[in-house]
């Protein structure tokens, strides 16, 4: 199983589980129900026990469904578990055979508690398990008839056929819900890796404009420290202006890099709206896109990318999220980026309450993180780094945490026109 699977998963888990418990526990009513009419119209003692060991059956049964979250083949829980579910149903099976009226439900519960148990064994294994049971369920009522001298007739009442009906599609149930089951984690693995490939990507971008900035200045510098070695003592004057320029063009790649590193030097503002869609597409969050007039100044869509990037990172890497808006709007000389996930966990509500750092909008979906890692290492991280990033152009970070909708909200406002600095 993967850590922390997404809430979508946890509900899959707990939709399969309550139809297979349901189902079982449908199939153990009718045979107590069978066993209770015998023990009505008979009042023999050993109808009374017969009642209370299908009951422990039945309830180790419905507790046994809980291991099966580890899917087909996943492998059997620790022995104690099946000894205390297969126990009781062997009772019943053997006790039953004392006991006419209950030919076929005496037989049901071990029958249940091997078709449980096969969805946890390798296929082979299973095979051969469910047809032996397939056998000791056909023989019981044969059995049961040898033993007591009394027939044992299919046509006399429907119990016969409602019984065996059931007991069929038990495992042609379970099986398939498992199936389901390991289809809906297989997929979140699958989103999980597409995240956790987007990121690795925007990762790989730094480093392809990191190492061409640095590559080529510094491939400059040795050229130009090189040429001022060797003219220092043929002429000082001009080993002297070689030095100058090195020092020129250390300066600037620091400048260049500083600038990258705080996430000025980057893709377009649209453009960076446009991959946040896609990464978050192909993460399996749907994104709308609402885009008003974007801002003319350099400024503001420097800063309003950040947000993005990193909000956008921060629902890839640790939030939940089924569904994403960004939605971008200007008036009375403001631009306002919002960006509103469902992704708020419990954990994430008293994060963002505790500090609204990078844990807090990351957990919920939102707010600062390793989108923009470096720009946060240099300027601060998570929300701090964001807010410091939009103060510096005359901005504003509000967030907005709602636990009880499931809902975290980010809004970025930026000055535009000549309120935005150069």
């Amino acid at each position: 199983m993967p850590a922390e699977p997404a809430r979508s998963v946890h509900t899959t888990w707990l939709y399969t589980l309550g139809s297979i418990v349901f189902f079982i526990g449908f199939l153990d009513l009718v045979v107590l129900l069978t066993m209770l009419e015998t023990y009505r119209a008979t009042g023999d003692p050993a109808s009374a026990v017969l009642v209370l060991l299908t009951l422990v059956a039945s309830a180790m049964q419905l507790r046994y469904c809980w291991f099966l979250r580890a899917g087909r083949g996943g492998g059997l829980p620790h022995p104690g578990w099946t000894a205390a579910l297969l126990v009781p149903a062997a009772s019943v099976w053997v006790l039953g055979l004392f006991i006419p009226g209950t030919e076929l439900a005496s037989a049901v519960p071990l029958w249940a508690a091997a078709s449980v148990i096969a969805c946890l064994l390798p296929t082979p294994r299973r095979r051969t398990l469910l047809l032996a049971s397939i056998g000791l369920y056909v023989s019981h009522p044969i059995l049961t008839a040898w033993i007591t001298g009394v027939p044992f007739s299919v046509t006399a009442t429907s119990e016969p056929f409602v019984l065996s009906l059931f007991s069929a599609m038990l495992p042609i149930m379970l099986l398939s819900s498992l199936w389901w089951w390991e289809v809906v984690v297989q997929l979140d693995r699958n989103r999980r890796t597409a995240a956790e490939l987007a990121v690795t990507q925007e990762r790989l971008r730094f480093a392809s404009d990191l190492h061409d900035i640095q590559g080529h200045h510094l491939q400059v510098i040795s050229l130009k420290a090189e040429l001022a070695e060797r003219l220092l003592e043929v002429d000082p004057a001009a080993a002297r202006e070689h030095i100058h320029e090195t020092r020129l063009i250390a300066k600037q790649a620091l400048e260049e890099t500083r600038s990258l590193v705080a996430g000025y030097r980057q893709v377009a503002f649209d453009d960076e709206l446009e991959n946040a869609r896609e990464v978050l597409t192909a993460s399996g969050a749907s994104c709308d896109l609402r885009l008003g007039a974007l801002p003319a100044d350099a400024a503001a869509q420097r800063a309003l990318a950040s947000v993005v990037r990193e909000a956008t990172t921060n629902i890839l890497r640790h939030s939940e999220a089924t569904a994403v808006t960004i939605e971008l709007t200007s008036a009375g000389g403001f631009a306002e980026l919002l960006i509103a996930n469902d992704g708020v966990t419990d954990a994430a509500a008293s994060a963002a309450r505790d500090g609204g750092v990078a844990g807090a909008g990351a957990s919920s979906g939102a707010g600062g993180g390793s989108g923009g890692r470096a720009g946060a290492e240099a300027r601060g991280s998570g929300l701090a780094g964001l807010r410091e990033r939009l103060a510096a152009v005359g901005g504003a970070l509000e967030t907005v945490t709602d636990a009880a909708r499931g809902r975290f909200e980010l809004r970025a406002t930026v000055p535009v026109g000549e309120r935005v600095a150069a």
